[in-house]
C-alpha cells in the first residue's frame, strides 16, 4: 500500500508521518513539494507517486488572518481539497481529509453530529466545509475527519500559548463561555492510522466506510478550564509561573475582540467514529497530560 501524506510538518502531519509508515510505503511531503496556494500544481504530485490513500493533513489554520486573506484560505482549504479528490477518485484511491467543528455556528445545546445542519461563521469555517462538499461532490471514497482544539509538543497551540504568558504576566483572562474538548494530534494520527488499517483489512470491502466522521477526543471543558489544567500540570513538573492557575479569570468571549466568530459550542460526538472503527476516545487530559510531561521532559516548561 502506497500513501500520499500532505502537510507532513504541521501539528498533525508530523504525528501522521509516525503512525502511518507501519502501513505501507510513505511518501510524505511539505509546503516546498506541494504547493497549495497553487491547487492545480498538486496533480502532477498525485500523479507521479500514484497512491493507494491520500492524506491531507495540510490546510489554511490562521483563523483571524484568513478574514483578510479570504483568496489563500480558499485556495488551500476549498479548492486543493477539490483536486486531490478528483486525483483520488481517478486512481480508486482512498482521500483523508482534516476539517473543523468551525463549520458550526456552536448554537446547539449538545455535542454536534455529522447530520446537523452546518453554518460557519468566519472564512476560515467556511472555506474548510466548502472543501468538504468538493470531496463529497467528485464521488471518491474518504475520510473527513471533523476535529477540534488541536494541539501537540510541535508547533503553536492554546496550551502552550499559556505556559508562555503565566511566565510573564501575573494574571491571564482566558473565554470562559466555550465549549470543547482538546483534541491532541498524536490522537488523531493514532486513530486515523487505526482506521486505515481496518478499510485496508476489510473483507467484505470498505466504501461502506466513506463519509463524513467527527474525531475528537472524549469530555468537554471551556479554554478558562483548559488553562487552568495546563498551568496545575505544569506546576506539578516543576514550572515556575508568575500566574498559578488560580490567577486565570473567566471573561466572555463578546469580551476578547477578534476579526473571527468563534463557535460558543465546539463539542463534537465520536459516536460514530468510535463505532464505525472499533474504537473508544480517551478523555481530552489524557493526551494534554502527555503534552506538558514531554513538554518538561524536553526541558520547556
Amino acid at each position: 500500500m502506497k500513501i500520499l501524506l500532505l502537510g507532513k510538518d504541521g501539528q498533525v502531519g508530523w504525528e501522521l508521518q509516525r503512525a502511518l509508515a507501519p502501513l505501507g510505503q510513505l511518501c510524505a511531503v511539505g509546503r516546498s513539494e506541494a504547493d497549495f496556494s497553487q491547487p492545480e500544481s498538486l496533480r502532477a504530485l498525485v500523479r507521479s507517486v500514484r497512491p493507494d490513500i491520500i492524506v491531507n493533513a495540510a490546510a489554511y489554520t490562521a483563523v483571524d488572518k484568513a478574514e483578510a486573506d479570504e483568496t489563500t484560505a480558499h485556495s488551500v482549504n476549498a479548492l486543493a481539497p477539490g483536486v486531490l479528490a478528483d486525483e483520488a477518485q481517478a486512481l480508486g484511491a482512498w482521500l483523508v481529509h482534516y476539517s473543523t467543528d468551525y463549520v458550526f455556528d456552536g448554537s446547539k445545546a449538545g455535542a454536534w453530529v455529522e447530520t446537523d445542519a452546518t453554518h460557519p461563521l468566519s472564512v476560515y469555517g467556511r472555506t474548510k466545509l466548502e472543501g468538504e462538499e468538493r470531496i463529497r461532490a467528485s464521488g471518491v471514497r474518504h475520510l473527513i475527519l471533523r476535529t477540534s482544539w488541536v494541539f501537540a509538543p510541535r508547533g503553536g497551540n492554546f496550551a502552550k500559548t499559556m505556559l508562555r504568558l503565566a511566565k510573564e504576566r501575573d494574571e491571564l483572562k482566558v473565554v470562559a463561555d466555550q465549549y470543547g474538548a482538546p483534541t491532541g494530534a498524536e490522537l488523531l494520527a493514532d486513530a486515523t492510522a487505526l482506521a486505515l488499517h481496518r478499510i485496508a483489512g476489510s473483507t467484505e470491502g470498505a466504501a461502506h466506510l466513506s463519509g463524513t466522521y467527527h474525531l475528537a477526543a472524549a469530555g468537554e471543558t471551556t479554554w478558562h478550564a483548559y488553562a487552568r489544567h495546563v498551568l496545575e500540570q505544569a506546576q506539578a513538573h516543576g514550572a515556575v509561573l508568575r500566574a498559578g492557575p488560580g490567577q486565570v479569570l473567566p471573561i466572555a468571549a463578546s469580551a476578547f475582540l477578534v476579526p473571527a466568530a468563534r463557535p460558543a459550542n465546539s463539542r463534537l460526538d465520536s459516536s460514530k467514529f468510535c463505532a464505525s472503527f472499533g474504537l473508544q476516545m480517551p478523555d481530552w487530559r489524557h493526551h494534554v497530560n502527555r503534552l506538558i510531561a514531554e513538554l518538561a521532559a524536553q526541558g520547556n516548561l
